[in-house]
């Protein structure tokens, strides 16, 4: 099972999105923590890496009407042999990209 943890300005932004749209990433993180564990990421995560943002990654999810959900991530050190650690950096709309 991956570990994780969230950076200060995810908290924060995730407290500014409604329980529709929290509820929406909880169920989109389940899908990626499954991928995670295959080493493979589905095509409907749409996991790719941010452009100038070395080492920063970001996955996208329909939040309903409006603009699609993006939360920003990177790969942290191992807290435990094997599994991956993630460190949530961003989430909330298009607008995160700008500091990732």
């Amino acid at each position: 099972m991956p570990t994780y943890e969230t950076l200060p300005r995810f908290a924060t932004d995730l407290d500014r999105l409604t329980p529709q749209q929290r509820r929406r990433f909880r169920q989109t993180v389940a899908a990626f923590v499954e991928d995670l564990r295959t080493g493979r990421f589905r095509p409907g995560l749409r996991v790719k890496r941010v452009q100038r943002a070395p080492g920063i990654y970001e996955l996208t999810w329909s939040m309903g009407a409006g603009p699609a959900g993006r939360a920003t991530w990177e790969y942290g050190p191992e807290h435990r042999p094997g599994d991956q650690h993630i460190v949530w950096r961003r989430i909330g709309d298009h607008d995160i990209l700008n500091q990732p």
